[in-house]
């Protein structure tokens, strides 16, 4: 299994309606995309300050590495990156990314 871990950095001026409906969205994308076996997603809740600016998190687990590269360009993957990217201060400069083996 491949877990995919991405930290972002919303925009502050994003209204509350707006950041559900991109969180709404990164979870639909399960619904959507073969391979996907969970998606969990939240804003950070740390008590020891670490984020670095990083304001929400979500993993998604992938059934192995093929999954994870056919994700990659899927239609409704691109359209959600590209909203994420779009809702990110500082564009793709506000996002990590970082894929494991589990």
């Amino acid at each position: 299994m491949i877990r995919h871990i991405v930290l972002c950095c919303l925009r502050a001026d994003l209204t509350p309606a707006e950041t559900q409906a991109l969180l709404t969205a990164i979870r639909g994308m399960k619904a959507e995309i073969p391979g996907i076996l969970a998606v969990a997603i939240g804003p950070d809740e740390s008590p020891e300050g670490l984020a670095r600016g990083y304001t929400h998190g979500f993993t998604v687990d992938f059934a192995d590495r093929a999954a994870r590269d056919a994700y990659l360009p899927h239609p409704d993957h691109v359209k959600v990156a590209g909203a994420l990217v779009a809702a990110t201060q500082g564009g793709a400069d506000g996002i990590l990314v970082f894929d494991f083996e589990v």
